[in-house]
């Protein structure tokens, strides 16, 4: 009855937008043109640019919890981790749960998946779905459907794109407006580009950042026990392709490595480890005659690494741009809603790392560009502090669908129509989880606002804070700066407040000395 009612309101379903929102994995903001950061000299995403022109980009977004399952489950709830109960990759998603696309069916919306899902299980809340096993492969990957699984020729990037596209022209229902997730794998680590884009950058520099060779000397501890460095190790095998040839045993290797790389390489056809090859064997060999150490050892890698990085970036911004003109085709693009975002940032070298899950800025930043039609002022940029707790509400708005009670963030919607909403919040909570494990960043939870930032590694009970207005690099913490000691109390009660509104007691008690000792690397 209430269902009948509310589509009632509309002379025909078309009226009510339709939502296409394209995710990445690992896209960090500075590798975006629009977000002006230090690559944007290479000029990483045109398309994305392009999009963020049509609309508005939100320069102050952040995650909840910088890893890629996580971010996802709170994208689907709008709710932090320990209230939809996947705080770290090794859990399982309880898909029976309250979700945004569940409510957005309900609300006469048809619905659909394709790419990353990271979730586990079969999803929930979709007309039609196709979905990477786990992290799936960059080449001829595997998709779970509902009819089983099945192996699709072509780079990953394309070919969940290409579901997309197929999706929008023959699958979806013309008489309902459509919520479409285009889920994409890249530019996640093992960054295996297309082969289309092997040469992009191929006779340039990129520019480096300026922690490249940062030694978290003001740190505390955790960030110098870490295990995410370029240097010591982003492994040159299956990292970066060096020498990995038909015939590498990575088995031989022991050690904490991802050797997915290694393992897609196996499963290439001829043609495609025909022309990799060919690519990577020239610079293998020069590689080698160089003999490289120390200083120029890392200043090669960064731009091994981060050249192929981009390079994924690069099929990404492709996919934004065919759906795009996609739209155009079919004329939905004056009626659809266009999100781009990816589930956190990413190191591109910056402190001399890759990877994310830390609560410094480079990870824990994230893109959100939309675009909204006659709704949105193109050319906008938006300060206020948002968070990927707010996606699935602003869904829900959008569609004109209800919001439930229980979800925990807030609606972007009034930012979208131009409106500062007085209330908005002017601190953001974090929590990570997922330690001991890859990379070996600890547990930790904080708060930041406009200007600082404070994060409590409790595990080992280590407190950080930055003045981010006068140090946005975050070398210098303050902690211990008498300086700051108000502003800090100050930060400790807003820490505390957003524990309680957000009813997290999920961290663990502060551990004794020698398990502290036990847990060192």
């Amino acid at each position: 009855m209430v269902l009948a009612v509310f589509l009632g309101q509309f002379a025909n379903a078309d009226d009510r937008p339709n939502i296409l929102f394209i995710f990445s994995d690992d896209h960090a903001p500075h590798a975006i043109g629009a977000y002006d950061g230090w690559l944007k000299s290479v000029d990483p995403t045109p398309s994305i640019d392009a999009l963020a022109a049509q609309g508005i980009v939100f320069r102050n977004s952040f995650c909840t919890n910088s890893i890629c399952g996580p971010s996802r489950a709170v994208i689907q709830t709008g709710k932090h981790s320990h209230k939809n109960g996947f705080m770290n990759n090794g859990n399982s998603f309880d898909w029976n749960q309250q979700t945004f696309p569940k409510l957005l069916r309900k609300a006469g919306y048809t619905t659909a998946i394709y790419g990353k899902s990271h979730l586990k299980g079969e999803p929930q809340g979709y007309d039609d779905w196709k979905v990477l096993p786990g992290q799936g492969l960059y080449y001829n990957p595997d998709m779970i459907t509902p009819e089983g699984r099945k192996r699709i020729e072509g780079h990953c990037t394309d070919v969940v794109t290409d579901l997309a596209v197929q999706w929008l022209k023959q699958g979806r229902e013309q008489d309902k407006p459509f919520m479409l997730m285009v889920q994409h794998k890249a530019p996640h680590r093992n960054w295996m580009p297309a082969l289309r884009h092997l040469n992009l950058y191929a006779d340039q520099d990129l520019p480096e950042p300026n922690t490249l060779f940062d030694k978290w000397h003001d740190n505390a501890p955790p960030a110098r026990y870490q295990e995410l460095e370029i240097d010591r190790h982003m492994h040159l095998n299956f990292d970066l392709f060096v020498d990995l040839v038909p015939g590498f045993d990575g088995n031989a290797l022991q050690g904490r490595y991802d050797k997915s790389a290694w393992r897609n390489m196996q499963r290439m056809t001829p043609t495609q480890l025909k022309r990799w090859r060919e690519h990577y064997k020239p610079l293998d060999d020069a590689f080698h005659a160089a003999n490289l150490t120390a200083d120029s050892l890392v200043r090669w890698k960064y731009q091994r690494y981060a050249k192929n990085y981009l390079r994924c970036v690069r099929g990404v911004d492709e996919s934004v741009g065919t759906l795009m003109e996609t739209l155009e085709d079919l004329g939905l693009s004056d009626n659809t809603v266009v999100i781009y975002s990816s589930d956190q940032g990413f190191y591109i070298g910056d402190h001399g790392w890759y990877d994310k899950r830390w609560m410094y800025d480079e990870s824990l930043k994230m893109p959100l560009i939309v675009k909204w039609p006659g709704v949105t002022k193109p050319g906008t940029d938006n300060n206020a502090l948002v968070q990927n707790l707010d996606y699935a509400e602003t869904f829900l708005d959008i569609a004109n669908a209800e919001i439930p009670a229980d979800m925990q963030g807030a609606s972007l919607v009034p930012f979208l129509k131009g409106e500062s909403p007085d209330s908005w919040r002017e601190s953001i909570y974090y929590h990570y989880y997922e330690y001991p494990s890859v990379h070996m960043v600890p547990r930790h939870y904080g708060v930041r606002t406009q200007r600082y930032k404070l994060m409590r590694f409790y595990q080992f009970d280590e407190w950080e804070f930055y003045d981010l207005q006068n140090d946005p690099d975050e070398l210098t913490n303050q902690y211990n700066n008498p300086d700051y000691a108000d502003e800090i109390a100050k930060m400790k009660r807003e820490l505390e407040r957003l524990r309680t509104q957000y009813d997290d007691d999920s961290d663990v008690a502060v551990l004794t000395e020698e398990r502290q000792a036990e847990l060192r690397p």
